[in-house]
């Protein structure tokens, strides 16, 4: 489903990414922790192009890309299979609720306005915005706009979704609502999901696999119980020893 090969990332003089090597299955979800400004965000946003690597091999359900020899053509067509969701909501303010969900079914889809509007009402069910549709963003709480921002991702039926510490710019009582709804997405393993996220026991209960990666590359990986309770890095356990 997702093939990662030896994936680089600059910023200037600062290596961030140094030779990424990563694979999922299709339906696994993977959450991704590790210190601060280590590279987690950056790998997501290189995933799908929303930052350009300078090297490396990025595969997603059969669409390959060669970051140094692609074209835009074949970076649209691997963003079509993706669909991320960010720590600042990012939804549209001068759009409602209904209407930046049904945005990238008629823009991106060409799909027709009413099969938008019925598909867009059934994944705010999920989150539970039904009775906010005619709302705009700043009527919302933040919790509210990131499950809208949730459901928007929904709605392009991507292969892959790829969430970005999507709790960090929350009040603390709205954080669990958001946790819940993703866990939910995760149960039912009909996507790929990579979350990068600072919540241990979220990430304990929610994912297939955990990477742990520090200074641009991935440190250790393994399944949840086994990164927690006996992690075989010193960093890795450093840092959880740390949350503790």
């Amino acid at each position: 489903m997702i093939k990662i090969e030896n994936l680089h990332k600059s910023f200037g003089e600062l290596h961030v990414l140094k030779g990424i090597d990563f694979q999922a299955q299709k339906g696994e979800v993977v959450a991704i922790i590790g210190p601060s400004g280590m590279g987690k965000s950056t790998f997501l946003r290189c995933v799908n192009f929303i930052e350009r690597p300078e090297k490396g091999i990025v595969e997603i359900d059969n669409v390959r890309v060669d970051v140094q020899k692609c074209t835009e053509k074949e970076i649209k067509k691997l963003r079509m299979k993706t669909s991320m969701v960010f720590q600042n909501y990012n939804v549209f303010k001068n759009k409602t609720v209904l209407e930046n969900v049904m945005l990238p079914m008629t823009s991106v889809q060409k799909m027709k306005k009413e099969e938008a509007r019925q598909k867009a009402l059934e994944y705010l069910k999920q989150v539970e915005l039904l009775d906010k549709i005619d709302e705009y963003p700043s009527r919302l709480s933040g919790g509210q706009q990131q499950r809208v921002g949730i459901a928007r991702a929904m709605a392009v039926n991507p292969k892959v979704i790829l969430l970005d510490e999507p709790t960090s710019s929350l009040d603390p009582e709205l954080v669990t609502g958001i946790l819940d709804i993703i866990k939910k997405l995760a149960r039912e393993h009909e996507r790929t999901m990579l979350i990068v996220t600072h919540e241990m026991r979220f990430a304990r209960e929610v994912a297939d696999r955990i990477l742990f990666m520090d200074d641009g590359v991935i440190i250790e990986e393994g399944k949840p119980e086994q990164i927690f309770a006996n992690p075989q890095n010193d960093r890795t356990r450093k840092f959880l020893e740390l949350l503790q």
